[in-house]
């Protein structure tokens, strides 16, 4: 059976053999990437190019609520105005 030291010993060697090996395929990755990117001239918009139907956020909502007194509106989102707050919400849907 290997001594605590040993151990030690193994697993720090094990450790620079995985970062080493990390590095060795990390680079051969990019040096694959690069060979397809200049292939097929792909640029920067080809690679990180948002999809169809992706989620854009910052996008306006439209109004749920309706308060019938002044013609506040309120999207149902985030905290309550006071006008609507603890009353049926169904009786000022738009």
């Amino acid at each position: 059976m290997s001594s605590y030291k040993e151990l030690l010993a193994q697993r720090e060697q094990l450790d620079k053999q995985i970062k080493e090996a990390i590095q060795r395929e990390k680079a051969d990755g990019i040096a694959k990437a690069k060979l397809i990117i200049e292939q097929y001239d792909l640029t920067a918009s080809d690679l990180f190019s948002r999809k169809s139907g992706a989620r854009s956020g910052g996008g306006k909502v439209a109004p749920k609520y309706r308060n019938p007194a002044t013609g506040e509106t309120w999207t149902g989102r985030g905290k309550a105005p006071k006008w609507i707050e603890g009353r049926d919400r169904s009786n000022y849907l738009i």
